[in-house]
Order: structure tokens, then sequence, then C-alpha cells
């Protein structure tokens, strides 16, 4: 690692030490670049922000007490030209696209980082957008998948609080065929493979809270 006034200086921000510490590896061989901060949750980032002033930021989404988006919201405030490249485990990630809205660089899964990871930092610090084809085709892709109706959301919103579907028949005024009607949409658009892994996908893809 160098500490060369040229060198791209990178915040780190995820939840998780050991992905961070695999950046940081990759990151370390590199002559151009170096890690001079990292953060565990949008709250950090932030202020690790304010100190450091990094060249390019890595942002988690789903993180603790702060989440990536408010927390790239909140800098982007500050540092209009604020590069910051959103990481996450979820191709169709309803966040994402908020993400790109608000002013994200690009974004990365997860999973490509060991084969995506310097290629980003170095075009998002030259001032491109970094959007790899792969990664680009996943989520148009997935987005067209995951368009759930206004009514989708809905009963996926009551299936995560815990209600049945005679209980959402109820609350929304409709029959239990509807519902269920309903509930098979949402299991298919979300490739989930019953209600629970389709409430816990809505919240992990920003569709419900």
């Amino acid at each position: 690692m160098s500490d060369n006034s040229d060198s791209i200086r990178v915040l780190s921000v995820d939840d998780h030490p050991l992905l961070r510490a695999g950046i940081a590896g990759l990151i370390a061989d590199e002559p151009d670049m170096l890690v001079v901060a990292e953060a565990e949750n949008g709250r950090q980032a932030i202020e690790q922000f304010s100190q450091h002033h990094p060249d390019v930021t890595l942002m988690d989404l789903q993180m603790p007490e702060m989440d990536g988006l408010d927390a790239l919201e909140a800098i982007r405030a500050r540092d209009p030209h604020a590069r910051i490249v959103v990481l996450t485990t979820y191709p169709g990630d309803a966040q994402v696209l908020r993400a790109l809205k608000a002013g994200a660089c690009g974004y990365l899964l997860k999973s490509t980082l060991r084969k995506e990871l310097l290629s980003t930092i170095r075009a998002v610090h030259a001032g491109r957008k970094a959007l790899s084809a792969e990664v680009t085709y996943q989520v148009a892709e997935h987005v067209g998948q995951d368009s759930l109706s206004p009514m989708e959301v809905r009963v996926l919103r009551l299936i995560a609080d815990g209600n049945s579907n005679k209980d959402i028949a109820a609350q929304l005024a409709v029959t239990e065929e509807a519902v269920k009607g309903q509930v098979r949409n949402i299991l298919s658009t979300l490739g989930a493979v019953d209600r629970t892994q389709a409430a816990v996908l809505g919240i992990k893809r920003g569709i419900i809270s």
C-alpha cells in the first residue's frame, strides 16, 4: 500500500468486518490506491467522509443504525461531487435504483468484487460511471421481474406483518381467493419459495420497509 499523494483514497463502508478486510486486501497490493478509513454503518460513514474526504467511497446498502442510502444522500448533500459506489448482494435491489438517482457513481454486486472492484474504483475516480455490462443486464432483468403492483406491495407488507390470507382479505376488503392469487404472483415475481422468503426479500430489496 502506498501513501503517495497521487493515490486514490478510498473509504470502505460495510457492517461485515470480513468484507472490509477483503476489500482492504485487494487494495493493499495496488500502488495507485489505499484505504484511508473504514466504517461499519451510515453514521460512521458520514463522520469518516467528513474527516478524510476520500476520492471514492464504497457504500454497502444494508447496515444497522443508518443504511447506506441515507448515508449516501447525506454525504451528497454536503458534497455534491462525492464519488460513491454502492455495494449490494441483490442485483434487483430497489434501493440500488434509488441510490443511482441520488447520485451514486456506480454499483457492484458483492459477488463480483474480486473481479471488478479495482477497475470500478479507477473508473469512478476518473469521473466515469461504473455500471458493468454484466451487472447492468442483471439489474435490468431483475427490475423487470420485480415490478410488483401497488396492491401486491400492500399484500407483501401485510404478509411481513404476520397476517394470514384470511386476515389480509378482511383488511383489504377482497376475497381470500383474490389474496391467494396475489400471493402466487408475489412469489413468482420475487423468485421466493414461500411467504416468509418473500417478506425477507421484500425488506432486503427495499420494496417494503
